[in-house]
């Protein structure tokens, strides 16, 4: 049995099925490759805008730290020159020129100014007489008033009431008495433009964005540049429970300001309470990636279908070629006329279960099967219609032997053999009577037969293991059989066992 799984499962993997079930396997290992190698891609571009994110917040981060920092010491400058009496006792431009040091001719610097206990202004930097104002109100002042420990202050963004509104954030530093009592703050307004200047210069696509933001949720500035979003609360967005929740990282999340899912990136300020985000809007990720996945995705399922379609004709000619080749092996090893096996076929056979019988011990049985006066009724009827008896008798022969071991073959003329495996000298004479009777029932006219219808002899022989014979012994011995059986009236089956010559058994004719 193994033996025959093998040799099937080897015809199988040869056959036109395998062909195209494995080039069907081939191309979806193909797609599945490319589509591995895309999604891959894909994570490549993901990783590169996180990297590119992270680049451009250092550079922001870096460039507005150093600057501040700056900032903070030219604060802590006018806060030390204010507790120095003979500092405050100069004239008022060189008291301003030593306190401020010419910082206020900095790039995008508003106004550097000294406010009293009362947030009155008692120094401003840009003037010799101070502008008059009172910013008690500014958040700026409240923080230092009310926290002595504050240190230096980034306010949320406000409109200049000095320079004609212009968006500013202020840096702050406390100014106290020598017993730490409140005396004021120093102030340094920033404009604005500073950080649009500096986030316009770099470039994250075109829906893209870069932000400031203070460690309370206000946003500071943005890009793309929107005033109605300058000053905005963002501390209660999902994006924002994000940057509180680690000093650095990103993730992907849809901006609560204009609905673009974008990847984000962020890093809270070691210094400073300020968050810088740096967001790539994913459809600016993945765009050329979606142009390559088109164009490789495309070319690639129609070269997969192509070797299906390939493969699938290369099965069918080949089933087409299979079936030719197995319709030609079977009319190479059948008559044409009868259906029933060629000589050439009934050799292998005989051979093959005379081999197998000697093998099991088993017995060995062979019909010789004769049209009784063919020559005569082909004289008379003429060949077609001994052609036709021919495959009637074929027939019948064939309906009487049920086992898929017995075989039947036509031997010449008008002769045939039926091979018997493992069927008892009993057995094999009724199989033979069965023949004999049906042959008899169709009833064929045949005016030169004794029988007036077309009737068979039949001899039987049998090989039993304790017999040392060979098949042809067998053969000889059933034809012997076929003889007698002529010679004694026709129309009967004669049994004669192999080796043995003197067994024999006449069947009687029956009636017609």
């Amino acid at each position: 049995m193994p033996l025959s799984n093998n040799n099937k499962f080897r015809r199988w993997l040869l056959g036109p099925r395998a062909i195209f079930y494995g080039g069907f396997a081939i191309a979806l290992v193909m797609v599945s490759l490319c589509a591995l190698s895309l999604y891959q891609s894909r994570q490549d571009a993901m990783d590169r805008a996180r990297e590119t994110s992270r680049n451009v917040a250092l550079i922001a981060e870096r460039d507005i730290e150093r600057n501040f920092e700056l900032y903070s010491l030219s604060l802590q400058t006018v806060v030390a020159g204010l507790g120095n009496p003979k500092v405050m006792a100069l004239p008022p431009d060189l008291r301003n020129q030593l306190l401020f040091d010419g910082a206020t001719a900095a790039k995008n610097l508003g106004s550097m100014l000294v406010f009293d206990a009362s947030g009155n202004i008692i120094i401003d930097a840009g003037n010799d007489t101070p502008r008059k104002g009172n910013f008690a109100d500014r958040d700026y002042f409240k923080v230092h008033r009310d926290n002595p420990n504050a240190g230096l202050y980034v306010s949320a963004p406000f409109h200049s009431r000095l320079r004609n509104g212009s968006p500013s954030i202020a840096l702050s530093r406390r100014v106290s008495n020598r017993d730490g009592s409140f005396a004021g703050i120093v102030l340094m307004a920033i404009n604005l433009d500073y950080f649009h200047e500096l986030f316009a210069g770099l470039s994250l696509g075109s829906h893209g964005a870069i932000s400031l933001i203070a460690s309370n949720g206000l946003m500071i500035m943005r890009q793309p540049y929107d005033p109605k979003v300058i000053g905005r609360d963002i501390s209660k967005a999902s994006t924002f429970r994000h940057f509180q929740s680690a000093p650095e990282g990103s993730f992907s999340d849809t901006s609560s300001i204009d609905g673009v899912r974008r990847l984000y990136y962020f890093r809270n300020f070691s210094a400073l309470p300020l968050i810088i985000m740096v967001a790539e809007a994913e459809p600016d990720i993945y765009a050329a990636w979606r142009r390559r996945t088109v164009k490789i995705g495309t070319l690639m399922a129609v070269f997969a279908l192509g070797f299906v379609a390939l493969s699938f004709v290369l099965g069918t000619q080949l089933h087409r070629r299979m079936r030719a080749e197995s319709e030609l092996q079977l009319l190479a090893r059948t008559d044409s006329l009868t259906g029933l096996n060629n000589r050439r076929t009934l050799g292998e056979i005989l051979e093959n279960e005379w081999r197998r019988a000697k093998r099991a011990r088993s017995v060995f049985s062979l019909l010789f099967v004769d049209i009784d006066r063919f020559k005569a009724y082909n004289d008379t009827y003429g060949h077609q219609a001994g052609d036709d008896t021919l495959t009637a008798v074929a027939r019948c022969i064939g309906e009487n032997i049920r086992r898929p071991a017995d075989t039947a073959a036509r031997y010449g003329g008008e002769e045939f053999i039926v091979v018997l495996p493992d069927t008892s000298p009993d057995g094999a004479t009724m199989i033979a009577e069965k023949i004999r009777l049906a042959i008899s029932e169709l009833a064929i006219e045949h005016s030169s037969s004794e029988h007036g219808r077309v009737t068979a002899s039949i001899g039987s022989a049998s090989w039993t293991p304790d017999q040392d014979a060979d098949v042809r012994t067998v053969i000889k011995a059933a034809d012997e059989a076929l003889y007698n059986a002529k010679a004694t009236g026709r129309n009967k089956v004669a049994v004669r066992h192999a080796v043995s010559p003197t067994a024999e058994y006449s069947a009687p004719a029956g009636k017609e």
